[in-house]
């Protein structure tokens, strides 16, 4: 792996080089995703940067340069720059002071060394000059990211117990970036699985769901299985239901899905919507992840006999997420425009039908037969209204004989 950055289209941009120029090029590195990424030939989804400078000079510097800052994190040290091209979190040199497996009380420090230290993998920990582009890897990270492997620094165990989150977080990266396991890695993620229990429920599901997004998640979810670890998340999690997940992940491949995290987790449930219901509340899931994961537990066989009966009631998106979880072809509806029945209430009511309860019941009939009827015109519609009107006059007349 060679000793210098690859120069890359990131690495050139202008706003970039104003930031470069406002903290000295001495004084701060490229560091962390955006190293490791652009090493592996991957564009970087966000740039970072770690400096010797207080957070309080970076803000004075970064202001006397022109460029806007928010203290994203300013009690951990770290400032995020505004730039054109999109933000850049800059970050004071660090060293944990103590830790309690869920949060770090930190130190300024003045060695690049020192910050390396507190990072969790090896392969985060390189760092680079802003205009040599030089690399520092002090841990060995060059080679592990040739290699494949995800490695921690110094202890796992110790590693872990600094911060509970790095067992999910091995997995992610294992999934991502490695080939061959970690014994010493697995023997900790195994050993200390329980230890998540006690992790906010946002910063679990954050990285579950990073996992599921991933292209393949299957072998890494089965060795979190295998060692674990999905107990511990998500116990209501089964052998049948992993069987499930393969199946999906191979359906959205064959049929140009993208990855979705939302839905692949309810291939992980079985289809039982208070389970769903559960899980959401648990991991603090949005309201519209909710929905899906609920939508997608009330799954049954009869939605594929009726792909645009499914997507008129239940929404496009969960008509495809059905339809998936049931390995069944989505075509049908996936660019189909979902229609809108052309009755109204008040069109019932001017037929002569008082304002009421039965006013929705014949719109709710009307609109089923239109639905078994796939949908036909405005024409067939008013067929339908009328037989419904007149199979209700039929009914009056016999009730007042």
């Amino acid at each position: 792996m060679a000793d210098q950055l690859p120069a890359s289209e990131w690495t050139q941009r202008e706003d970039l080089a104003l930031l470069v120029a406002a903290l000295g090029a001495d004084d701060m590195r490229w560091v962390g995703g955006c190293v490791r990424d652009t090493l592996l030939g991957i564009e970087p989804a966000d740039i970072d940067c770690a400096t010797v400078h207080r957070p309080g000079t970076v803000i004075d510097k970064c202001r006397a340069a022109g460029i806007r800052t928010v203290p994203t994190g300013i009690d951990h040290g770290t400032i995020t720059a505004l730039l054109d091209g999109g933000p850049v979190e800059v970050t004071t040199l660090r060293r944990d002071v103590s830790t309690d497996g869920r949060r770090a009380t930190v130190a300024f420090a003045d060695e690049w060394r020192e910050d390396a230290a507190r990072r969790d993998f090896t392969i985060n920990a390189l760092y680079a000059h802003p205009e040599t582009l030089e690399l520092e890897d002090y841990f060995g990270g060059l080679a592990d990211l040739e290699a494949r492997r995800v490695r921690f620094i110094g202890d796992a165990r110790e590693r872990i117990r600094e911060d509970h989150l790095r067992i999910l977080r091995y997995f992610r990266f294992q999934a991502r970036f490695g080939d061959a396991l970690d014994d010493e890695a697995i023997a900790a993620c195994q050993e200390l699985a329980g230890t998540l229990k006690g992790l906010s429920r946002e910063r679990v599901a954050m990285e579950l769901l990073a996992i599921l997004a991933l292209p393949d998640p299957v072998p890494t979810v089965q060795l979190m299985e295998r060692l674990g670890v999905l107990a511990v998340i998500l116990p209501e999690a089964r052998r049948n239901e992993m069987v499930c997940l393969i199946a999906l992940v191979a359906s959205e491949k064959a049929q140009g899905h993208s990855p979705d995290a939302i839905r692949r987790l309810a291939a992980l449930l079985p289809p039982i919507p208070t389970i769903a219901e559960a899980v959401a509340a648990r991991l603090r899931l949005s309201k519209m992840q909710r929905a899906r994961l609920v939508c997608a537990a009330e799954r049954k066989p009869a939605d594929c006999d009726a792909p645009h009966a499914l997507a008129y009631r239940e929404g496009s998106e969960c008509a495809i997420d059905r339809l998936l979880l049931a390995g069944a072809e989505t075509a049908a509806v996936r660019e189909w425009a979902i229609p809108e029945l052309p009755l109204k209430g008040g069109e019932i009511v001017a037929r002569g039908v008082g304002k009421g309860p039965e006013v929705a019941r014949i719109l709710r009939a009307v609109e089923s037969r239109w639905i078994d009827e796939h949908f036909p015109d405005r024409a067939r519609v008013e067929t339908l209204l009328a037989e419904e009107l007149g199979q209700r006059s039929a009914s009056d007349d016999e009730a007042s004989a």
